[in-house]
């Protein structure tokens, strides 16, 4: 179960959007679908990545109420920053998720 006192973060998730001009250009950008609270369980992947040996830094890893409809296609912006959605846990039935996040997006 995920306590709401310690969602203590504002996470905003974004998809790609495509849209279409008139001259029939496409042009992508990303759009806020969702701005959630979030628990920070880990800032750093140090300890997690390093038995791998692909210690990275900027990794980052949040709880979240459930969402649905999330993928990793999606990714999130937190503290100025966008991050790519690495992976996707649920946690219980439908009770929340965990998001690993994994440096800067581009």
């Amino acid at each position: 179960m995920i306590r709401s006192g310690k969602l203590d973060q504002s996470i905003a998730i974004e998809r790609m959007t495509e849209t279409v001009s008139a001259s029939g250009a496409v042009s992508k950008a990303w759009a806020v679908i969702a701005t959630v609270r979030a628990e920070l369980v880990q800032q750093s992947a140090d300890e997690y990545l390093a038995g791998y040996g692909e210690a990275q830094e900027g990794n980052l890893l949040f709880r979240i109420r459930y969402l649905p409809d999330l993928t990793t296609a999606d990714r999130v912006t937190y503290d100025g920053t966008a991050y790519d959605i690495d992976q996707i846990a649920e946690l219980g039935r439908k009770r929340g998720l965990e998001l690993r996040l994994k440096g800067g997006a581009k």
